[in-house]
């Protein structure tokens, strides 16, 4: 296929992981600045990626499905995975592979980025495509279980190490995270030797930078905190995940004293932004400007995911992580953040409102968290992510290899 000069009507296949809403957020955003450049995009996906992405007006595609199950808490269950997902994770993966090779061969891509996912990998090579892997973490780590450790170590060993082959084969693989010693994905960046040439740390993928943000001022007064504490948490991933702890902070945040207002989003795409007060709590079904609530706050409560984590870090807030249970990425990004000075950690089972309070005024009377985080700040790589990525697209369609 005949490569374009530059980016002007370049066709491009983005296929990013769709559980939860950090891997197709992120891809939205470069998308958006690939689409104002001339090309020509269409977006590969599934589960909450599907609502997501065509709620901004692209066109998706949807494939089948590959997730883990979770139990009621939120953890990730290794026997019902086990039991569902894992057994017949090969031919499920291979009809995806399938699916994906329909979609390329009708769309014709110049150049296919895949967020994650290995089918689109596989995919692009048998079309001879030019690819660029996104990736948090290069080791990908099964979730530990001591009832099920005998299956975490079988399939740590066997079928991810397969996994990370397959990553392997991209063209480029770019890591939206900011070089040693500051990198968040620490613990599984374990890149083997053959493959660094192919990483690129590129630093943030942010929506918005803080300097374009405005309307704090407005914003805290609409919320009666000018005088108060200002706590933004910010739930987001699969819903089966989310609920979970969205019921918990609800009950404990309604009992805070009236030195704080609480915003809490609750992660529903399509369910509206209209607001529900509760005491201090207001809850928000779905944040449109959720940059204005982070550069507002002074404090955020959060998942560890790895975005959520960066996009505090690049807005000089520091953080609360609550680790989806079970979820050994992001115990190994919250450890991390802690690690850095940036964040404290507690486990969801640890939630109850005197040990949240109690940690919330302490980190607020702290200014070392401040301190670290405008160290941070001068970083060159903290939040150009997209002009990175989009800069690598371009570099490969004019060398492909």
């Amino acid at each position: 296929m005949r490569m374009p000069q530059g980016l002007e009507g370049a066709r491009i296949y983005i296929a990013p992981c769709g559980l939860g809403y950090g891997h197709v957020t992120r891809c939205h955003v470069i998308a958006r600045e690939l689409q104002r450049r001339g090309c020509r995009l269409l977006f590969s996906t599934y589960l909450e990626g599907v609502d997501y992405l065509r709620g901004y007006g692209y066109g998706v595609v949807e494939v089948p499905p590959m997730s883990l199950e979770t139990d009621a808490m939120g953890q990730i269950d290794l026997r019902r995975s086990a039991a569902k997902g894992l057994i017949p994770v090969i031919p499920r993966f291979l009809h995806q592979v399938g699916v994906e090779l329909e979609y390329m061969r009708a769309f014709k891509p110049n150049l296919v980025i895949s967020d994650t996912r290995l089918s689109p990998i596989y995919a692009a090579r048998i079309l001879g495509l030019p690819i660029i892997l996104i990736l948090n973490q290069f080791q990908l780590i099964v979730p530990r279980s001591r009832r099920f450790f005998t299956l975490s170590r079988i399939a740590d060993g066997g079928l991810l190490t397969l996994i990370g082959w397959g990553w392997s084969r991209s063209d480029l693989i770019l890591i939206p995270d900011l070089p040693e010693p500051y990198t968040i994905s620490l613990d599984s960046l374990r890149i083997p030797r053959a493959y660094r040439g192919k990483v690129r740390f590129i630093g943030a993928i942010l929506p918005v930078q803080p300097s374009e943000v405005g309307g704090v001022e407005e914003l805290r007064r609409q919320l009666e905190a000018e005088d108060r504490f200002l706590i933004y948490a910010s739930i987001s991933g699969p819903r089966r995940e989310r609920l979970p702890l969205i019921e918990v902070l609800t009950k404990i945040f309604e009992d805070f004293p009236d030195e704080f207002r609480i915003v809490m989003s609750m992660g529903m795409v399509g369910g509206g932004s209209k607001p529900m007060r509760r005491g201090p709590l207001t809850l928000i079904p779905w944040i449109e400007d959720r940059f204005r609530y982070l550069k507002a706050c002074d404090l955020v409560v959060s998942r560890a995911g790895h975005e959520t984590i960066l996009q505090s870090i690049c807005y000089g807030k520091p953080q609360i992580l609550i680790p989806t249970p079970g979820h050994t990425e992001q115990y190994a990004n919250a450890r991390r953040a802690r690690e850095l000075g940036v964040a404290e950690v507690l486990e969801q089972f640890q939630l109850s409102t005197d040990r949240l309070l109690h940690l919330i005024r302490g980190m607020l009377r702290d200014e070392a968290y401040l301190e670290r985080l405008g160290e941070m700040s001068t970083l060159a790589e903290l939040g150009g992510g997209v002009e990175r990525a989009v800069e690598a697209v371009e570099e490969l369609l004019s060398h492909p290899t």
